[in-house]
């Protein structure tokens, strides 16, 4: 029988991102994506009696997982809230080590009810909390063409985003774009056999990246990391797709989302950070052969120096 965690998710780049925290078994840590708990109870059978994790979600279903850990504290919350939290839990400058899989798991793409697949049909939300926020259906039906526009463009990176946004204004007008199977159709004119299946997933990352407005939410992460991980901690994040692997590298190479290299008067580069892996790391054969949703991710590794703040 298969365990709550393999039909939840299957955690990406399990034993990578466990030897780049460098988990010290009297540490305090954070898993800023609970979801399926995989990352999370590795962690734990890593950590001594002394040992705290707190876990964020803010996704109803990923509360099933919790585990009966006394080391274990669930915050239901979006990650970009993480200082607070820890300035709640009293431990902001204290974290060892922090990890954030950014991955959507699994169990929401399967889960044909909450709009993130084009496999299924259903209403448009990809919302990661449901309990608020506007849904995919509001982008689709309230956003003015230039800001569709931006959404397909940036967040898809389709050429055919000004086409596609034209048409999504003229649609709209007779009937509302309220399910995917709305979406679909109207995608048809740009959809050839061979590349349909590619174009889809971008129109669908737009979307999804636009609701839960994700890039947003990873700046004031890695931005508060800084204020949350001590001297020598280490930060953790698994990424799936250019635009978040850009920022995060940016940020830990360079200090700032841009990449814009600035050094101080005796010529050191002006980052906070210390990379762990000056290459990125990615999934081996087998791991890709096992969980085909893992090809994508990339882990970058850094420590904390508490330099530059």
């Amino acid at each position: 029988m298969e365990s709550k965690e393999v039909r939840y998710h299957v955690p990406a780049l399990l034993q990578e991102s466990m030897e780049g925290l460098d988990i010290q078994p009297s540490g305090i840590y954070v898993d800023v994506t609970f979801g399926g708990g995989g990352h999370s109870r590795e962690i734990l059978n890593r950590l001594g009696e002394d040992g705290r994790l707190f876990g964020f979600d803010q996704d109803a279903d990923a509360e099933q997982n919790i585990p009966a850990d006394e080391r274990f504290v669930f915050v239901r919350s979006n990650f970009r809230y993480l200082y607070n939290f820890m300035r709640y839990h009293g431990v902001a400058g204290q974290v060892d080590g922090l990890l954030a899989d950014l991955g959507v798991s699994s169990h929401h793409f399967d889960d044909e009810e909450r709009g993130f697949s084009f496999r299924f049909d259903g209403d448009l939300d990809m919302r990661m909390n449901q309990r608020a926020g506007k849904t995919a259906a509001d982008v689709m039906n309230t956003y003015t063409e230039e800001q569709l526009i931006d959404v397909f463009y940036l967040y898809g990176e389709l050429k055919v985003a000004r086409k596609l946004s034209a048409l999504i204004v003229r649609s709209r007008i007779e009937k509302r774009i309220q399910t995917i199977g709305d979406l679909l159709e109207l995608l048809k004119p740009f959809t050839g056999k061979d590349k349909e299946k590619k174009f889809l997933a971008q129109v669908f990352q737009a979307l999804r990246i636009e609701v839960n407005d994700e890039m947003a939410a990873l700046k004031a992460l890695l931005r508060q990391t800084l204020q949350v991980v001590k001297p020598g901690g280490r930060v953790a994040v698994i990424t799936y797709h250019s635009l978040e692997d850009r920022l995060v590298k940016n940020f830990f190479r360079a200090g700032n989302f841009e990449g814009r290299v600035e050094q101080d008067f005796l010529g050191n580069r002006k980052t906070s950070f210390r990379l762990v892996n000056n290459k990125v790391i990615t999934p081996s054969d087998a791991e890709i052969e096992r969980n085909p949703r893992s090809r994508s991710a990339k882990l970058r590794v850094a420590v904390y120096t508490g330099a530059y703040v």
